[in-house]
């Protein structure tokens, strides 16, 4: 499952754009591919579930497709994402993974339909969905990362959100927290949030509109982080969502905006949950 975000992030998608628009429809379907090495042949296999997951990338890719769309947002993006959305906050693939260890499988496989969906079918340009490393997208992130903690700190305390929790973590814990919130957090969040969304919404509101617009979508996105609507956390994500954004469009590049994103949920994790 993180094959595709991760090869996609070195130019895996260019090729696959040249090919003819049923091949690319048909192609989403190979995406459920972890499904049935996980499921088939055990008693985890379900043909509704198999079902469910080659339709799902492969309607996805044919509404995106046919007919080809303009370099704006378009009703059909809007809805795209919806979708996608709504799959996942209401869970709809979770019969496929039906395990609590494996409740973030849905997530990376709906980042792969997304990555899939809108990289290779819909062409979309100006993502800046690169995983090489630069060291001008690594200070950026570093500096996003400077000015919104502060901001955190201080509001989180006042609402009651955070309290800090004084502790000297092991290296190893620094090293695992990073590498699990950059590839199964911030990366498939910032492509959807960044890469595609704040991207398609600068074609009608503008660079700023967009930013503050995907921020909000962004910090509402965690609203269900308890049992009833959790407005302190949408309000701090919110906040985070403009640093995140503002880190990404600096150079267009999402590695910068998983630098920002990344450090601000490991610092959040050791010191402050």
């Amino acid at each position: 499952m993180l094959a595709p975000l991760w090869f996609f992030g070195f130019g895996l998608a260019d090729p696959l754009k040249k090919l003819s628009s049923w091949s690319k429809i048909l192609g989403a379907g190979f995406l459920a591919l972890p499904y049935f090495v996980f499921a088939l042949g055990t008693q985890d296999f379900a043909l509704r579930a198999a079902v469910i997951m080659v339709a799902f990338p492969t309607l996805l890719a044919a509404f995106l497709e046919l007919p080809h769309l303009p370099r704006e947002l378009t009703w059909r993006d809007l809805a795209a994402l919806v979708i996608v959305a709504a799959a996942y906050f209401l869970r709809w693939l979770q019969p496929a993974w039906p395990y609590p260890a494996l409740a973030v499988f849905p997530k990376l496989f709906l980042a792969d339909v997304v990555l899939y969906c809108f990289f290779v079918v819909r062409k979309l340009e100006g993502t800046g969905y690169s995983l090489a490393p630069s060291g001008a997208a690594l200070i950026t992130g570093v500096q996003q990362w400077a000015f919104y903690v502060p901001i955190a700190l201080i509001l989180g305390e006042l609402i009651g959100f955070i309290h800090f929790h004084a502790a000297v973590p092991a290296a190893q814990n620094v090293v695992v927290g990073v590498l699990i919130t950059s590839l199964l957090i911030a990366l498939p969040e910032e492509l959807f949030f960044r890469s595609i969304l704040q991207n398609l919404l600068e074609t009608r509101l503008g660079r700023n509109g967009a930013l503050l617009l995907a921020a909000l979508l962004f910090g509402l996105s965690h609203f269900n982080h308890g049992a009833t609507f959790n407005w302190r956390y949408v309000l701090l994500a919110s906040i985070a969502g403009v640093f995140y954004g503002r880190a990404w469009r600096e150079h267009r590049q999402i590695f910068a905006a998983v630098v920002t994103h990344t450090g601000v949920d490991v610092v959040w994790s050791l010191w402050f949950r």
